[in-house]
C-alpha cells in the first residue's frame, strides 16, 4: 500500500482497523455476549468512468475504538463487496485505491449504523465529475466553466513520479462575426506536484486539445485528448529521455532511446496477421512486421509517443502509446476499405443531402478535381491535410511564420494560399494543423479542388489569384 498518500482522517481510518485487527485476539478470549449481527454490503462506483470499481480495498472501522472492531476487504470485478457478522454499533466506511491518488482527492467516508440483525445496503464512489470540478477548479462561473483535464507524469524508466514537469494543453477556437471569422490557439500550461500530479482548468469541455508534458530536453509526443461532455478527463504521461540519430535514409533525423515495444498486427475481419505492415513511431523509428504480424522496436524513446500503423488495402491506425519498463505487446487491429466502404455506400441511402447535390453537380461540370470518400481511403491519410500531399498542384508548406499551411500554385505566384470552405463556410487563414483538428478523413463525403481560374462564384472570396479547397463532411 505504499504507493497511498493518505488524508488525516484516511490515517485515523487505518490506524484504528490496525489496532482492531491486533486487539481481535484477545476481545476473542473475553466472555461472548448475545449479540445480534448484521451484514454490510454494497458496491464501489467509478463515477468518472461510470462503471464499478474493482480492486478497492473496503475498510469498515467502529467509530467506537473501544469495541475492537476493524475489517479490511477487496472489491470484486464488479466492485461487490460484504463484511459479514457485524455487531450492532456505528461505523466509518472508506476505501482506497490508487485511481485516488492519480485524481488528487481525498476519498468520501462515510459513517454506517447497525441496529440489529438486518443487512445494511452502504455503497461508495469515487466524485462525480461535477464535484471533482469544483473540488479542483473552485465553484463554477458564468454559464459555461469549461472542463477539466487531470493526470499525472512519471518517468518512463521506473514509473517514479514526475515533479516540476510543464504540461501544456492547447485548442483551436474560431469566432464568426461581422467582420468575418477569428481564430484563437489558447494554451493551458502548469507544473506537475512532488507526486507528478497536474490539473488544467477550463478547458474545452466537450472538444478536443492537444496535450503534452516537457522537461529540460525530454518531452513526451503531443497528443489528443477528447474530454468529453461531462467536462471531465484524466490522462496519465510518461516522460523518458531519448536522442537524435539518422533515420534509415539518412536525410531524416530520427528519436531513439532504449525503450522496448513490440507487438502484432492483424486483420480486424478475420483475425490473420498481416505481413509488411509498415510501423512507425512518430518522428522516431519505422520497422515492417513479419510473416506473423509481429513487429518490434529494441531503440524505441522512452515515454508516451505517438504510433502509426500501415498496410496496403487497410485503414491506417494511429494511437498514443505509453514506451516503459516491461510494457505488453501491443494488438492492433486495421479494417479494409472494403468494410468501411460498404458501410458508406450504406449509409448513403439516406436523403441526399443538398450540399452533396451540389457537389456531385459540379463534379460532372469536369471544372476542377473532386476526392470521393473511395478516393481518400486509397491515400490512407492519418490526418487531413496529408491528403494533399498526392495531389498535383498542392503542397504543404510553412509560411513565414513557421506555420504549416496547404499552398497551390496561383495566377501571379508559384505558391498561394488557397480559400478553404468546410460545408459551405469560407474559414480563412487555416494551418494544416487546425484542418486536422476540425475535420478527420473519415468524417469527409467530398472534397472540391479548384486551382486558380477555376474557382466557381460561390467559393472564390476574393480575386486574389489562388484557387480553393471545398470540405464537405458526412
Amino acid at each position: 500500500m505504499g504507493w497511498f498518500t493518505l488524508s488525516p482522517t484516511l490515517r485515523t481510518l487505518v490506524t484504528v482497523a490496525t489496532l482492531a485487527a491486533c486487539t481481535a485476539g484477545h476481545a476473542s478470549a473475553q466472555p461472548s455476549v448475545a449479540t445480534q449481527r448484521a451484514m454490510v454490503y454494497g458496491i464501489v462506483h467509478d463515477s468518472v468512468a461510470v462503471r464499478p470499481l474493482g480492486g478497492a480495498v473496503v475498510q469498515l472501522v467502529a467509530d467506537d475504538t473501544l469495541a475492537n472492531f476493524g475489517r479490511t476487504i477487496v472489491s470484486d470485478s464488479t466492485g461487490r463487496f460484504s463484511f459479514d457478522d457485524v455487531p450492532a454499533g456505528r461505523y466509518t466506511l472508506g476505501f482506497f485505491h490508487p485511481m485516488l491518488d492519480s485524481l488528487g482527492l481525498e476519498p468520501i467516508l462515510r459513517t454506517v449504523a447497525v441496529t440489529g440483525a438486518s443487512a445494511v445496503h452502504a455503497d461508495l464512489a469515487v466524485p462525480s465529475p461535477a464535484r471533482l470540478r469544483t473540488a479542483i477548479c473552485g465553484a463554477p462561473s458564468g454559464q459555461s466553466a469549461g472542463g477539466v483535464l487531470i493526470g499525472s507524469v512519471h518517468s518512463a524508466l521506473g514509473r517514479a513520479p514526475a515533479a516540476g514537469v510543464t504540461v501544456i494543453a492547447e485548442w483551436i477556437e474560431l469566432t464568426f462575426g461581422t467582420g468575418g471569422m477569428t481564430r484563437r490557439m489558447p494554451r493551458r500550461t502548469t507544473t506537475t506536484r512532488e507526486n507528478g500530479w497536474f490539473s488544467l482548468c477550463n478547458v474545452p469541455g466537450p472538444g478536443l486539445l492537444m496535450l503534452m508534458a516537457t522537461q529540460g530536453a525530454d518531452s513526451t509526443a503531443m497528443v489528443e485528448v477528447l474530454v468529453p461532455a461531462a467536462g471531465f478527463q484524466r490522462r496519465e504521461l510518461y516522460l523518458g529521455p531519448a536522442r537524435v540519430a539518422a533515420g534509415a535514409d539518412s536525410a531524416r533525423r530520427v528519436h531513439v532511446g532504449d525503450g522496448r515495444l513490440s507487438g502484432i498486427v492483424r486483420a480486424t475481419a478475420d483475425g490473420r496477421p498481416l505481413s509488411g505492415a509498415q510501423i512507425s513511431i512518430v518522428e522516431g523509428p519505422q520497422t515492417r512486421s513479419n510473416d506473423r504480424g509481429e513487429w518490434a522496436f529494441t531503440d524505441a524513446p522512452p515515454g508516451t509517443r505517438m504510433l502509426e500503423v500501415r498496410a496496403v488495402g487497410f485503414y491506417p491506425e494511429r494511437r498514443a502509446v505509453d514506451i516503459v519498463d516491461s510494457i505488453a505487446p501491443l494488438r492492433v487491429a486495421l479494417a479494409t476499405f472494403k468494410s468501411v466502404l460498404d458501410t458508406m455506400k450504406i449509409s448513403a441511402t439516406r436523403t441526399v443531402d443538398q450540399n452533396l447535390v451540389g457537389f456531385q453537380e459540379r463534379r460532372r461540370s469536369s471544372v476542377g478535381r473532386f476526392l470521393t470518400p473511395r478516393d481518400i481511403a486509397v491515400r490512407q491519410p492519418f490526418a487531413t491535410s496529408e491528403i494533399f500531399r498526392s495531389v498535383p498542384g498542392l503542397f504543404l508548406d510553412r509560411t513565414m511564420d513557421a506555420e504549416e499551411k496547404v499552398m497551390m500554385r496561383g495566377l501571379f505566384e508559384d505558391r498561394c494560399e488557397p480559400a478553404i470552405y468546410i460545408n459551405g463556410q469560407w474559414m480563412n487563414g487555416l494551418t494544416s494543423g487546425d484542418l486536422d483538428g476540425f475535420i478527420r478523413p473519415n468524417d469527409i463525403a467530398g472534397i472540391e479542388v479548384y486551382m486558380a481560374g477555376q474557382v466557381p462564384a460561390q467559393f472564390q472570396p476574393g480575386l486574389g489569384g489562388c484557387g480553393s479547397l471545398v470540405f464537405w463532411t458526412k
